[in-house]
């Protein structure tokens, strides 16, 4: 029997991620700067992924993203409908969960239970944590040296009809360097990780969960994570 070649595999892989609600990262040759709109070109090779709402809320807010990936990072678009920003973080690594934000989660090495978190708020602040998960004994630490071409580049914008709000979009560049810790990583086509990407909306008064990845009670359940495969 003659061996499968690596595309062919690749292809019956991408097949069955399609088949099975995995996501597929498209990869670019050329990176770009985000500009907070989704501008870039590259982005029409992109679909859009929805994130599921988990909480109940009288407005019909929606979440979604969009995920790119070159040699040198990941790229990830957020768009959700709002009608006011909820949140009085200004400062980068302050409690920004606390107020509306968007998230990502990506975790490399399923085997490890250490993993990636990143926040964004309408503010254009940023919260960024490696994170170690023992059994739901968790805590995030700040990357060490989170600066030049190991700090992520991300970009805010507020959409508005009329005057009035409409929603906000969020778009980031994480660099692979930032991830050096985690195992199987940088990925090259074929490689999957875990992940999910979140949204918390505060306008109601209370707690408003969206995720891609199903979720119990809170965003670290990183067992609950969906597969993320590298074209």
């Amino acid at each position: 029997m003659k061996q499968l070649s690596l595309s062919f595999l690749f292809l019956m892989m991408v097949s069955f991620a399609e088949a099975s609600d995995t996501l597929i990262i498209r990869s670019i040759g050329q990176d770009f700067v985000p500009d907070g709109k989704g501008s870039h070109a590259a982005w029409a090779a992109a679909g859009w992924e929805e994130m599921p709402k988990i909480d109940t809320m009288a407005t019909p807010y929606t979440a979604r993203f969009k995920t790119l990936y070159s040699s040198k990072g990941v790229y990830v678009l957020f768009e959700g409908s709002d009608q006011k920003i909820t949140s009085t973080y200004k400062k980068d690594f302050s409690e920004m969960y606390r107020g509306d934000v968007f998230e990502i989660f990506l975790h490399p090495d399923p085997s490890s239970p250490m993993y990636f978190e990143y926040e964004v708020n309408a503010f254009n602040k940023e919260l960024v944590l490696m994170i170690m998960n023992l059994n739901g004994r968790f805590g995030g630490w700040i990357p060490w040296m989170y600066k030049n071409d190991r700090k992520v580049v991300k970009k805010v914008s507020i959409q508005k009809d009329g005057g009035k709000m409409k929603g906000w979009m969020a778009e980031v560049f994480i660099p692979f360097t930032l991830l050096s810790p985690l195992e199987n990583n940088p990925p090259v086509p074929g490689s999957v990780w875990k992940g999910t990407f979140c949204r918390l909306d505060y306008d109601t008064g209370k707690m408003i969960k969206w995720s891609w990845a199903p979720i119990e009670v809170s965003f670290h359940e990183y067992q609950r994570y969906k597969t993320i495969v590298f074209e």
